[in-house]
């Protein structure tokens, strides 16, 4: 046979005695535990009746512990937590998907879509690794990738086409220079440097030797200097498309570019959570229009 189990004291009892050995004040432990000061005394009271222990040192304005009190809040705060650690185990846990975008995609395209993804699946959390790198499938523990590159892309990768490589100007909209004005402006130049190219190109001629720029390493933080006034930034149509309609940002000039390298959502042929890679993957296609 079993031995019977000991008795203890009520939880209510404990949790009220944790929480006023935490806060060394009745009225704090209260209003933490959604009950009255009163309430919370009168558990103390009972506790240390049951124990035949006084725990705490009551003067006018004060409360401090007794040595058995500063004793047993120890142990029952350590008790608490292995309640609440036990517990947390029984909880499904969120899966957790990675996806890696450069920090332009992630800030501008992706990073604002995320709330209504997260609200409609609370029990899939993704992780945003925003890096220039390319990642590996493998080693990084990436599961879905937004590249810019030319399918194929290998035989153990599935790859969709997200986004065409459309090229603009774009800047503020009372800034917005005639045409054969486009280089009164400062061009904001990023990593790519792809002002020159646009002249040829899009433009039809050669982009002026004496000509105001700025450069970035990012194409999100040109962009936001155009928002901002400070000049005329080239970026993919999809990365600008909603501060364009939203009257943020203007095309300066109708003409564009087609870019060499198109934007792909990338994922391993067989990837380690094959369910919610598939959702994920449907939902960020999804969001081409």
């Amino acid at each position: 046979m079993t031995e019977p189990q000991q008795r203890l004291p009520s939880l209510n009892a404990l949790r009220a005695f944790e929480a006023a050995a935490r806060h060394l004040n009745f009225r704090a432990a209260a209003d933490e535990l959604g009950v009255t000061q009163g309430a919370v005394a009168q558990h103390v009271r009972g506790l240390e009746s049951e124990l035949g222990l006084k725990l705490f040192e009551r003067q006018p304005r004060l409360l401090a512990l007794t040595g058995a009190g500063r004793s047993y809040a120890t142990h029952v705060a350590r008790a608490f937590a292995l309640l609440a650690e036990a517990t947390d185990t029984l909880r499904p846990q969120p899966l957790r998907l990675t996806i890696s975008a450069t920090p332009s995609i992630a800030a501008k395209w992706l990073v604002p879509r995320l709330p209504d993804f997260t609200a409609a699946h609370p029990q899939l959390e993704l992780n945003i690794l925003a890096s220039d790198a390319l990642a590996n499938f493998q080693s990084d523990g990436v599961d879905i990738a937004i590249r810019q590159g030319r399918a194929p892309f290998g035989p153990g990768l599935t790859a969709d086409l997200l986004f065409e490589h459309e090229i603009v100007a774009v800047c503020r909209p009372a800034l917005r220079p005639a045409e054969e004005e486009l280089g009164r402006l400062p061009l904001l130049r990023d990593g790519h440097d792809l002002w020159p190219e646009f002249f040829e190109r899009a433009l039809g001629r050669s982009m002026p030797l004496a000509i105001r720029s700025t450069r970035f390493n990012q194409t999100a933080l040109a962009i936001d200097a155009a928002i901002a006034g400070q000049g005329i930034a080239l970026a993919s149509r999809f990365l600008v498309a909603p501060d364009l309609a939203a009257g943020r940002l203007a095309l300066a000039t109708q003409a564009g570019m087609r870019g060499g390298l198109d934007f792909y959502v990338v994922s391993a042929r067989k990837p380690r959570h094959a369910e919610q890679t598939a959702l994920v993957r449907a939902w960020l296609l999804s969001q081409r229009g």
